[in-house]
């Protein structure tokens, strides 16, 4: 991360005798994957301007095991969720924040089983929350006259119920927000999801994110936003399919908002 965010990490608060008011869980993707990384730098900029006391648990966090869980190794998810759980327990971590809403999920639904009893926020909730509480403020005219079109993540809507507080921020940004013909409960997956992202599509005759990449495109947007990495490098990737790159930028709701804030 770039030399003006401010991350301190768990270590470095815990041995301040400090309690962070969330910890920004950063995911797998947000942390190696180029793109992803900048959706965590965009969201780091909006807690550091919100003034939120938060922090990372840097090279102590390790992989939610979501993935290992989806390809059906129950083995080794359980492995990476109790190493997991044990961090944060003795870090006594009440509330978690992650740009992941495959982390969110797994986090939220599937580590109380195990013994990890954490309040789970995604970060469009955590957003909608800052700005119901005047705690950030952006620039309004920075989307004036844009169209946006929201595409829902599958662990985000369908599987949390969560269709809200992505739409509610960015109608405050007085864009001409657009939906596609499926949407919310109706919404297509980008294709990544259960761990397709790290395997071969099988045969068919179109891969699901050019698919859905074209539900998208329909509605003729200048940005289509996202909520989670995995779904911002498959509608990219369609995007690039559909040779629109030029016209057509795939943005995450904390990149929206980070960018309205001039930051």
């Amino acid at each position: 991360m770039s030399e003006n965010l401010i991350v301190p990490t768990m270590a470095q608060m815990m041995a301040e005798g400090k309690q962070p008011e969330i910890l920004f869980w950063v995911g797998s993707a947000g942390s190696f994957d180029d793109r992803a990384k900048k959706i965590s730098r965009a969201f780091v900029k909006i807690l550091n301007k919100a003034n939120v006391n938060f922090a990372v648990l840097g090279t102590e966090e390790s992989c939610t095991g979501d993935v290992a869980k989806r390809a059906g190794n129950e083995f080794l998810f359980q492995m990476q969720a109790l190493m997991n759980i044990e961090v944060l327990n003795a870090y006594e971590v009440k509330k978690i924040v992650t740009c992941d809403p495959h982390s969110f999920n797994c986090l939220k639904n599937e580590y109380p089983s195990l013994g990890g009893n954490y309040e789970v926020v995604h970060h469009t909730q955590f957003i909608q929350q800052l700005l119901k509480e005047g705690r950030i403020n952006f620039n309004k005219d920075t989307y004036k006259g844009s169209r946006i079109t929201f595409h829902d993540p599958c662990y985000l809507g369908r599987a949390n119920n969560e269709y809200q507080a992505p739409r509610e921020i960015l109608s405050q940004t007085n864009a001409q927000i657009v939906e596609m013909k499926r949407s919310k409960n109706n919404a297509l997956c980008c294709g990544a999801g259960g761990a397709q992202m790290f395997k071969e599509p099988e045969k068919g005759n179109m891969e699901i994110n050019v698919l859905r990449t074209q539900d998208a495109l329909e509605t003729t947007p200048n940005i289509i936003a996202t909520g989670c990495p995995y779904c911002n490098t498959m509608m990219t990737d369609g995007v690039k399919f559909a040779h629109k790159e030029n016209e057509v930028k795939v943005l995450d709701i904390a990149e929206i908002i980070a960018n309205a804030q001039d930051l």
